[in-house]
């Protein structure tokens, strides 16, 4: 079990929260949910109850969010924002099917990895069912341009899923390194999810890239939120144990500053435990112990205001409105949930 370790002290604030973006997208919102359960159907059984097993399990679905309110904020009148947000979310739970069997995962948003209860081969498949429904969704508005910022997002985030297994256990990983991995995993969908909703509103390229910036370092600061709250997070934020990066062997930016940071004893700890994987009880503790002395994780927090900062630059083309105002707003939820 993981032990939980306080980050430097900070000013206590109320995270942000999305209530006003939710607001905003409601009605849209709840049409793609019940797209997502319609088209999640099928008469293969196990399919629907893999696939309903992670998308009910109370995701944020912050990247069909993207897709609504960017839409909304260019002034979009048709529907086919629905469909990409659907297509997306089901790109997105793909991609988590997956990431379980590489990773090895015991527990996903709080519950059961679907591949402990239905097995590795069925969850890949499951994605795959997941992927090919996808693309079917986004085909039917007919936005090729769109279905081509979204193709590549595919292919980008495979090769980021490759780079991260390339990665693993690899404790000479530099931050360079390890951001272009993030970049290609976590934060492309991102990106793509922004800027498909000012495409399908017929935008100037200009504000196709500008939403497409915010996206991406939105997601780049998601993530690294995600990297410092696996070791000074709750098992009730993260989903899942705290400390399973560690266990899992994961080079994150925490483990990347504490070890190039520390002195050649540290290098070893770290080089038995990831490489290796030889983990003795006391080790998770040991770990925390480390990013806090060569304050990794109060870096790797500041490192990701840094991309939120360069998210919210990325909106200043737009002219105000409630929806840019919610847009800003999940910029500052996914930064503070580390408080």
């Amino acid at each position: 079990m993981g032990i939980v370790i306080p980050l430097e002290e900070r000013e206590k604030q109320k995270p942000a929260g999305l209530e006003s973006l939710l607001e905003l997208i409601r009605p849209d919102l709840e049409r793609t949910n019940q797209l997502i359960i319609q088209r999640m159907g099928s008469d293969v059984t196990t399919i629907p109850e893999v696939a309903n097993h992670l998308i009910s399990a109370g995701g944020k679905r912050l990247r069909p969010m993207l897709v609504l309110a960017t839409a909304g904020m260019c002034g979009y009148e048709g529907d086919g924002q629905i469909k990409f947000a659907a297509g997306i979310e089901f790109m997105h739970t793909a991609t988590l099917l997956h990431d379980d069997v590489v990773d090895e995962s015991d527990m996903r948003r709080g519950k059961i990895a679907a591949r402990m209860l239905w097995g590795n081969e069925t969850c890949v498949l499951v994605g795959d069912f997941l992927l090919g429904h996808a693309f079917k969704m986004m085909v039917e508005p007919g936005v090729m341009p769109c279905l081509t910022v979204v193709s590549n997002a595919a292919a980008v985030i495979a090769e980021g899923e490759i780079m991260q297994l390339n990665a693993a256990k690899d404790t000479q990983t530099t931050e360079d390194a390890y951001m272009g991995v993030i970049r290609r995993k976590t934060a492309e969908l991102f990106a793509a999810a922004a800027e498909v909703g000012v495409m399908l509103a017929g935008r100037p390229r200009a504000d196709e890239a500008a939403a497409r910036s915010y996206g991406m370092n939105l997601g780049i600061a998601f993530q690294l939120i995600d990297d410092a709250l696996d070791y000074g997070g709750s098992s009730a934020k993260l989903g899942k144990n705290v400390g399973d990066d560690f266990r899992e062997g994961k080079i994150t930016l925490p483990v990347v500053l504490a070890f190039r940071r520390g002195n050649e004893k540290e290098r070893e700890f770290w080089r038995r435990t990831l490489e290796r994987g030889e983990i003795a009880d006391n080790d998770v503790e040991t770990a925390c112990g480390l990013l806090k002395k060569h304050k990794a994780l109060d870096d790797t927090i500041e490192r990701a205001a840094h991309y939120g900062a360069i998210a919210r630059d990325a909106m200043e083309i737009f002219p105000a409105s409630p929806w840019k105002s919610a847009l800003l707003e999940v910029v500052d939820f996914c930064i503070e949930r580390v408080y």
